[in-house]
């Protein structure tokens, strides 16, 4: 075991009236104390204070291992704050931890909301569109910002999102002598001389997402290549995606399938040859506000295999031929689920040998849908899809 040098102290608006005697003890033996500006004169730490870099980077405290060194955040600093970013560095016995009450768990108590049942996001350093995914008409969020004019930037997205009837609680400085409590809608806010530490809490009111795979088209940017979406539903069943696996998507297109990937709790690398469509890759990822999940390759896919990590499951949207297709199932590892769909006569060709030599899963969709022909209706078929999936 190693021997602690490091404390990591959870802060609140009250200082240091309201910590523990053990955070306090951490306290005065420190030699160095880190943290926000804020948090180092609530516990007056004079010239043994250190404010954390601009960016946020935490070899300074690294730099320091084997003396003795407070490190302050607030509320909890392992649900959006320093504490899992300095442990990912650390090894067992080298810190101690003394958490206080998240400004999650603040705002709730102050609201009557079971916490279990609330959305809690960190956007004080991530794009609003975080919330994409989690808006429905009814649910509960708090959101942590960065700064007083955040608030009314959030109610401004959520606005051009569809949601301007939500309800809005915004929350600053909680458990101190600071602490200030309004509530607003989006569309009409009107909160202002708003300072940090600020959350938000919402009651949303609108139309989300649907959670089935199979989104609407018009949903995505593209230049009209793209996995149509009955034919996406089809895909993602057959990729079934599971929170936390990887997906390589070759020959992306408009990524697409990689979105409803990532929205099922997944992340994705997107693989497309063509700058134009990795752009439009890159623009679906940041609208439904899963940008850090979704990574955007512009390389054609044969020449990217060796740099991606290692996934659960493959969807081959274009660019395959027999040599390819080789050297990726030679690449993959035992339990990898493989998906492949083909609509020309020469991918089918392809589909029907890979599934002769490897097994698998072999079938044809026909779609049609409803049109008109003169004054009556009729079905007007799209091409077929032929779909092999496969096990490795």
């Amino acid at each position: 075991m190693a021997e602690v040098w490091l404390s990591i102290i959870g802060l609140g608006e009250d200082g240091l009236a309201g910590l523990a005697d053990a955070s306090r003890a951490a306290i005065d033996a420190a030699e160095v104390i880190f943290g926000g500006p804020r948090h180092l004169a609530l516990v007056n730490a004079a010239d043994r204070g250190r404010a954390w870099p601009v960016p946020f980077d935490v070899a300074p405290v690294l730099a320091l291992r084997g003396r003795r060194v407070v490190v302050l955040a607030s509320g909890d600093p392992f649900w959006f704050g320093a504490g899992g970013s300095l442990s990912a560095h650390l090894v067992a016995g080298e810190w101690v931890a003394h958490p206080a009450p998240s400004t999650f768990a603040l705002a709730a108590a102050r609201l009557g909301w079971r916490i279990e049942s609330v959305d809690c996001l960190g956007l004080h350093a991530a794009p609003y569109a975080r919330l994409r995914g989690v808006l429905a008409e009814g649910s509960r969020a708090i959101c942590l910002l960065r700064d007083g004019k955040a608030p009314a930037e959030l109610a401004e997205w959520l606005v051009g999102a569809g949601f301007g009837a939500s309800d809005l609680t915004v929350l600053q400085a909680l458990g101190g002598p600071r602490a200030r409590i309004a509530t607003t809608t989006a569309a009409g806010f009107d909160v202002t001389g708003i300072t940090a530490p600020v959350a938000v809490a919402i009651v949303a009111k609108g139309n989300g997402l649907p959670r089935s795979g199979g989104l609407p088209d018009d949903m995505f940017q593209s230049d009209g290549q793209i996995t149509k979406r009955p034919v996406r539903a089809l895909t993602l069943s057959a990729l079934a995606p599971r929170r936390g696996e990887t997906l390589w998507d070759l020959g992306a297109g408009s990524g697409s399938i990689s979105v409803e990937w990532c929205l099922a709790g997944g992340f994705a690398h997107a693989v497309e040859a063509r700058p134009e469509r990795a752009a439009n890759i890159v623009a679906n990822a940041g609208w439904f506000g899963i940008d850090h999940r979704l990574t955007v390759h512009q390389a054609a896919w044969g020449d990217a295999l060796a740099s991606l990590p290692r996934p659960d499951a493959v969807f081959v949207g274009g660019g395959a031929d027999a040599d390819l297709m080789a050297r990726l199932w030679s690449a993959l590892p035992a339990g990898v689920r493989v998906v492949m769909n083909a609509v020309t006569l020469e991918s089918e060709s392809l589909l029907y040998g890979l599934h002769a030599a490897h097994g698998g899963s072999l079938a044809r969709y026909d779609i049609a849908q409803a049109g008109t022909l003169g004054r009556m209706r009729d079905w007007q078929a799209a091409r077929p899809v032929v779909q092999w999936s496969v096990v490795r």
